[in-house]
């Protein structure tokens, strides 16, 4: 299995497999510190909403354990680790959920000094690594369930084992049914600007021997119309109460014409995505990132400098365009406001901030 988030207890360093490099390279970035982990999040080196939970987690391990904050006060050097480590990126809420637990197992465990607090941290760390490949697991088979032999999906982004601490969501689907003996097809959308589909989940895919082909994002229009396509798997990062999902740019445009062409439109997302503290979609803070993401491909310049870029990282697909979500408690189908505490309790998230 891929992992993208290795904590190495020997060295008492993080280990994160580089998804800025892939699939040219695979490199492997060192964090010592929490800063190197905040840098790593906001330089996606690491992505994908329950890997950055993940490795946030570990990066309070990190801060825990930086001697340079052992000059501090604990309780205001502890509040500024998990404060860097929020400010990374605003809209995956399971950052959020991660530090949430973090803070609480400390707490709990009556922490007040570095040392007391970074073992109690790094267990929970541990303990939220496990618990997201179990999820991931779960949720693939439930998936699984929906795709059928001799099917073909499409799937925007990369929502895979490079996105989890493991085995993937979306991807997971797959992998399950890949794992039960159905024979597939899958259609990768490159997901510009960054090209997460064709650079992460192309490979990913490739390495698992499923048989996949990468298509060009406004592509998927066609084979949807043209009936080449059954079923369509994404991830996401935050999903309200009411089933508002925020994902990958791109997605909300799939939605829509899956709805159109009755074509079947999946989200696949552990109980962790789920921000019961907000209903709306445009409650969810949507991140905007850097102009040139849009400007160069691969450091090649591919639009004049100074054109004006508008550049969201996710958009917001509204429950009415969505058949179902796939959770590690079960199918969520329809999605409605008072389905979705069914499977998920308000307790069971945190409050994001």
């Amino acid at each position: 299995m891929i992992e993208s988030v290795v904590f190495n207890k020997e060295k008492g360093r993080l280990e994160l497999l580089d998804q800025t490099r892939l699939p040219v390279e695979t490199c492997i970035v060192n964090c010592q510190t929490e800063h190197d982990t905040a840098m790593a999040i906001v330089g996606m080196q690491v992505r994908g909403a329950p890997a950055i939970g993940v490795a946030a987690a570990y990066g309070i391990v990190l801060g825990l354990n930086n001697p340079q904050n052992h000059e501090k006060i604990f309780a205001s050097a502890f509040e500024s680790i998990c404060d860097l480590l929020a400010a990374t990126r605003p809209t995956a809420v399971n950052l959020f959920w991660a530090i949430a637990r973090i803070k609480e197992a400390v707490a709990c465990a009556g922490s007040s000094d570095f040392a007391s607090a970074a073992a109690v941290a790094l267990h929970k760390a541990d303990e939220i690594r496990a618990e997201d490949i179990e999820m991931c697991r779960t949720i693939g088979r439930y998936g699984a369930s929906l795709l059928k032999d001799g099917d073909t999906w499409l799937t925007h982004c990369n929502a895979g084992a490079l996105a989890t601490a493991g085995y993937g969501t979306a991807l997971g689907v797959f992998r399950a049914a890949q794992e039960q003996g159905k024979k597939f097809k899958v259609f990768v959308d490159e997901t510009r600007p960054l090209l997460q589909g064709s650079r992460l989940t192309a490979w990913e895919l490739m390495q698992e021997k499923i048989d996949a082909t990468l298509i060009c994002d406004n592509m998927a229009g066609s084979l949807i119309r043209d009936d080449r396509v059954q079923g369509i798997v994404v991830g996401a990062d935050r999903i309200t109460a009411h089933g508002f999902v925020a994902n990958k740019i791109g997605t909300y445009p799939l939605a829509v014409l899956a709805k159109y062409n009755g074509v079947p439109f999946y989200v696949a997302a552990p109980d962790s995505t789920f921000d019961m503290s907000i209903k709306y979609g445009d409650e969810i803070k949507i991140e905007e990132r850097d102009q040139d993401e849009v400007r160069y491909i691969g450091g090649q310049q591919i639009a004049p400098k100074d054109i004006p870029v508008y550049n969201p990282a996710f958009d917001v697909t509204p429950p009415e365009l969505i058949t179902a979500i796939i959770t590690n408690k079960g199918i969520i189908r329809p999605i409605y406001r008072d389905t979705i505490p069914e499977f998920i309790k308000p307790d069971q998230c945190r409050e994001a901030k």
